[in-house]
């Protein structure tokens, strides 16, 4: 537990080639970072598997855009990828649920927990949308997770790095703390510095790919209205690899 590392939030075959040259130590595999991700296709897992070799592998599991209050329809979905992804290999999951009270919900914590079956488990940013922080990592430890991802219940790590501080402090090495949200090469030093983390979550994104289309059609959007259809979010290879000389320097 606590050992300098860099998780690298990739949602593309693209992004995990440049995080892995750029010196990830592990990946958080997701589908669709633009609305915070969602549970990726089992064929972009097995193409990262066979480019980026002996890389550890953590896959999001989350099946919609939204709250962390899921159906009984949602958690038998999350619990089959769950397996699916245990039987392909993955390192471990990311996972979380909620109550509408905004507590932990044990019960299919436990459940998804048990179809993990011993691989990592990391609960994701779930954490940061509960009502008593410290409650919830007493509840994640007795659960037997891994790592909790979280900006210390802010917008991002700086903004959160408070929290960040007392969380990481009262963890005291039970549990793995990583810092993630708006983590930058600029600010990493600063988040350690104050908190005392040492593991970090980051897309390591210099800015937007212009799309190679031509032709535009400027009068359609094909989903928010906020994004345009000719941006590519992507991680930058030297990018990514200035934020793990940072890391892997603690």
């Amino acid at each position: 537990m606590n050992k300098p590392l860099i998780e690298a939030c990739v949602d593309s075959y693209q992004s995990c080639v440049n995080a892995w040259k750029g010196g990830a130590d592990r990946f958080e595999l997701c589908a669709h970072l633009a609305i915070g991700g969602c549970t990726p296709s089992h064929i972009v897992f097995r193409q990262v598997q066979e480019a980026c070799e002996g890389m550890k592998i953590n896959v999001l599991i989350r099946p919609r855009f939204g709250d962390f209050l899921y159906t009984e329809k949602e958690m038998e979905l999350m619990c089959e990828e769950i397996k699916m992804f245990k039987d392909l290999g993955a390192n471990g999951v990311v996972i979380g649920a909620l109550t509408p009270d905004g507590d932990l919900d044990m019960e299919k914590m436990k459940r998804m927990m048990d179809c993990a079956g011993g691989i990592d488990v990391t609960l994701h940013r779930a954490f940061d949308m509960t009502r008593d922080p410290m409650a919830t990592l007493e509840q994640a430890i007795e659960l037997g997770c891994t790592t909790i991802l979280t900006s210390g219940q802010q917008s991002d790590v700086v903004a959160g790095k408070e929290l960040l501080k007392e969380v990481y402090a009262k963890a005291a090495g039970r549990i793995d703390i990583m810092a993630g949200c708006g983590v930058k090469k600029w600010n990493i030093q600063e988040v350690h510095d104050y908190t005392g983390i040492v593991v970090f979550h980051t897309t390591g994104r210099k800015g937007v790919i212009d799309s190679g289309m031509k032709y535009r059609k400027s009068t359609v959007s094909m989903g928010l209205p906020s994004l345009s259809e000719y941006e590519i979010w992507q991680t930058d290879e030297q990018e990514f690899r200035e934020c793990a000389e940072i890391v892997h320097a603690f």
